[in-house]
């Protein structure tokens, strides 16, 4: 009995068995107490039941079923709420995760929505808002000339004004742009270099595509000229502070000193200016790149001069072997190939053969006007055949010499040019000197070129050319533009 009273307690009192299994358990304990069978059946038989205070063990034993019922729904009622309670804490759980995540979900997704939209928005071309009707027409055929497909082309709605118009009123109506684009145009600047002898209204749309008012520009005009050339090209530098015609011109031969003798004049000029690279073009050259792509591009060579260029091959020798000398005529101007050797370069200089077109770092400029092998060598060369397509790409690879490149070749893609005995997808303009003078059906070309500039354009004889390449420019700089684009910059 003493076993019996003291298991009993922790049958009645288990809150955490199973119900079957406390059943279970009490049985088996009860079936051990000696005549606990006999008693419930005579209980069961006369549904007597004894109490007392000071009842002994029979009255115990009579007792224990009743109160381990009572005892099993007490625990059952309990175990139920607890249950409950849990599957209220737990459901009440799962709905404020479920709440919280679906307001982080539309909270992301309109985050990623709206900020699609700002990237749309950004890169929505700008003539949606500003172009005008005649511009609207150009896009139009624009793209459908470079899609290959055929279209009314408008007469060159992009026109500059400039008859009897003031400065101020000159800049405004014909779209330039009057401040810098972007933070990063301001810090690293361009300064550029022309060298003119014809075709002022090629001039005026290469100048406008070009034109940032943090940049310099200082143009040569070859004396050959005529006064009524002069005088356009005086008016429009006028309009500008940034620019600027050269102080002192020459007498441009193609093939002669002259012309590597102006660059030189405008360097002079340039050097006391703020910039950081200068580039030197012709007035048949046009961008393909925008101000703030051209300084990305010349940035990825980290600070170093571009001159493309090798040793000479073996049909460029007798440039430098025989001596040379300028024709100069009113008519007609050319250089002369005498028999006479020339003496060897000064200061045992080994001479390459190259572009004349370049981008040039500031302290380069410098050591070319104060260096003594740069001096020297620009006197030996007055009397050689195209000097400018020597003197820049050999001063470049000295290996002491300001931000050189020793063991450059053809790198910078500087300016796209289709030489006549060159392969490429044709030239479907015409050829002059062996260069090929872009037409209309070249345009897809050009947009999926990588150079900086390409020669060369005539406006008159291929207008879509250039109206379409000034259109994309100008497209293309405003949605660069990390700044406010202002009304008049649209065409």
């Amino acid at each position: 009995m003493r076993k019996l009273l003291f298991l009993m307690p922790r049958i009645f009192l288990g809150q955490q068995a199973d119900k079957n299994k406390r059943r279970e358990s009490i049985s088996a304990v009860f079936s051990r107490v000696p005549g606990f069978e006999m008693q419930m059946k005579a209980r069961a038989m006369t549904g007597c039941e004894q109490s007392g205070e000071g009842a002994g063990p029979s009255t115990l034993i009579k007792r224990a079923p009743a109160e381990m019922v009572r005892t099993e729904e007490a625990g059952s009622g309990v175990l139920k709420r607890h249950r409950d309670a849990r599957h209220l804490r737990h459901a009440t759980m799962i709905r404020s995760a479920c709440v919280s995540f679906f307001i982080v979900f539309f909270l992301s997704l309109a985050s990623v929505l709206f900020y699609q939209t700002q990237i749309l928005e950004s890169k929505k071309p700008y003539m949606r808002e500003g172009l005008s009707k005649e511009a609207r027409a150009l896009h139009q055929a624009c793209q459908a000339l470079a899609q290959g497909t055929s279209e009314a082309f408008p007469e060159q709605p992009l026109a500059v004004l400039s008859e009897g118009l003031r400065c101020e009123d000159y800049v405004a109506l014909n779209h330039y742009v009057t401040k810098p684009l972007s933070p990063e145009e301001v810090e690293f600047r361009l300064a550029y270099i022309f060298t003119l002898h014809k075709d002022f209204d090629m001039f005026e749309r290469l100048f406008r595509a070009v034109y940032q008012p943090q940049n310099v520009y200082c143009v040569h005009v070859d004396e050959k000229s005529s006064d009524e050339f002069k005088e356009a090209i005086q008016k429009l530098v006028n309009c500008f502070p940034s620019a600027f015609l050269s102080s002192k011109t020459e007498p441009v031969v193609y093939g002669g000193i002259s012309r590597l003798l102006a660059d030189v004049h405008c360097m002079r000029d340039l050097v006391d200016h703020k910039w950081d690279y200068v580039i030197n073009l012709c007035g048949q050259d046009f961008p393909l790149m925008t101000n703030l792509e051209i300084i990305r591009h010349l940035k990825t060579f980290q600070g170093k001069n571009l001159t493309p260029g090798v040793l000479p091959p073996q049909h460029a020798v007798p440039r430098t072997k025989f001596v040379h000398k300028e024709h100069l005529e009113k008519e007609k101007s050319y250089v002369i190939r005498t028999t006479s050797l020339k003496s060897p370069p000064p200061h045992n200089i080994t001479i390459y053969f190259g572009s004349a077109y370049y981008a040039l770092t500031h302290d380069f400029v410098r050591f070319v006007l104060e260096d003594q092998r740069a001096i020297d060598l620009l006197e030996w060369s007055k009397d050689t055949y195209s000097p400018d397509e020597h003197y820049w790409v050999t001063l470049n690879r000295m290996p002491d010499a300001p931000n050189s490149m020793p063991s450059a070749a053809w790198e910078g893609n500087l300016k796209c040019i289709k030489w006549s005995d060159q392969k490429h997808d044709g030239c479907h303009g015409h050829y002059v000197r062996g260069i090929c003078i872009y037409g209309t059906r070249d345009l897809m070309t050009l947009f999926q070129a990588r150079c900086l500039f390409a020669n060369k354009f005539e406006l008159q004889k291929y207008p879509p050319t250039v109206e379409c390449l000034e259109l994309r420019i100008r497209e293309m700089a405003l949605n660069q533009s990390g700044t406010d684009v202002e009304t008049d910059w649209y065409f």
